[in-house]
């Protein structure tokens, strides 16, 4: 059985990491409801946008893709990894990156948090760029990230757009999930994905037969919408994988502090143990001390 010293300073120990674990489990539980209140505020705004893109495009006839790519036939992808920028979150990014590594072909990474940056940099795959975001990520910050991957699609570097990050789903569920924002010829998939991931109202739309006049031009409009759902999308993108790190950040903290507690009561009983057979020995010295003495 261990000194009793040695389990009085683990005791100290762990209920001083408990201590730490425990105010970090209530300043990330802080963070996850307003980061859950404003990825679930924004799902019924994404799924909208993306049913007026459609109604759009077919209303047009011009193709949703031509705005963005000076290549489509470009063979490259380009991946928008959506990680985090510190630790303390549970397996959040090692599920993210064995999804990485399963993405295979010619592909180029545009990073958001410092854990993919270096994971790609230890790997040795190619990056673009990388960006970090705070933890109320505003439209300004995300579009910054869209700008980028759109110049390089206008650029021809790349032929498809594609953005892998946590899907928030609940407070104890975050799975990674790879979506591709584009080319898109057909939104219907992805309306359908949003409503069921989303769990909103699947109900079709209904038909409309008026007839659409465009101001200033149909053409002017496709130019400049397909960039604004793609904007919009990563924005509504980076507030799910925010609510998903703060609410698994939570729960790897709670999950900290309730294993320091345990131990502390393991400790604490494994201490008195060692206590009372420390107390029974010197009683039976000196009970045998006493004999001893009354012998002689």
């Amino acid at each position: 059985m261990k000194g009793m010293r040695e389990i009085r300073n683990r005791i100290k120990a762990i209920k001083s990491t408990g201590q730490i674990t425990h105010a970090m489990e209530l300043v990330a539980a802080s963070k996850m409801k307003k980061a859950q209140r404003n990825a679930e505020s924004g799902r019924a705004y994404a799924a909208l946008l993306a049913d007026i893109t459609d109604i759009v495009s077919d209303e047009t006839g011009l193709s949703f893709n031509k705005a963005m790519f000076s290549n489509p036939n470009c063979p490259a992808r380009l991946v928008i990894v959506f990680s985090t920028d510190k630790g303390l979150c549970g397996a959040l990014n090692t599920n993210l990156f064995k999804k990485l590594t399963s993405i295979e072909g010619d592909v180029k990474f545009i990073t958001v948090g410092n854990k993919a940056l270096r994971f790609l940099a230890r790997t040795g795959r190619e990056t673009l760029a990388g960006f970090r975001l705070g933890d109320n990520p505003t439209f300004s910050e995300t579009r910054k990230i869209a700008d980028y991957a759109l110049k390089a699609a206008a650029d021809g570097k790349v032929g498809s757009i594609e953005v892998l990050y946590s899907l928030y789903i609940n407070t104890l569920k975050q799975e990674p999930t790879l979506v591709k924002l584009a080319p898109m010829d057909n939104l219907d998939w992805y309306i359908d994905r949003l409503k069921n991931v989303y769990k909103l109202n699947k109900s079709p739309n209904p038909k409309d037969n008026r007839k659409f006049s465009f101001e200033p031009s149909a053409k002017a409009i496709m130019d400049e919408l397909p960039k604004y759902f793609l904007r919009q999308t990563l924005h509504h993108i980076a507030l799910d994988a925010k609510a998903s790190e703060q609410s698994a950040r939570m729960v790897a903290m709670k999950g900290a502090s309730d294993n320091a507690d345990s131990l502390v009561d393991a400790l604490s009983l494994e201490y008195n143990k060692a206590r009372q057979s420390a107390i029974t020995t010197e009683i039976q010295e000196l009970a045998a001390a006493s004999a001893q003495e009354t012998d002689d």
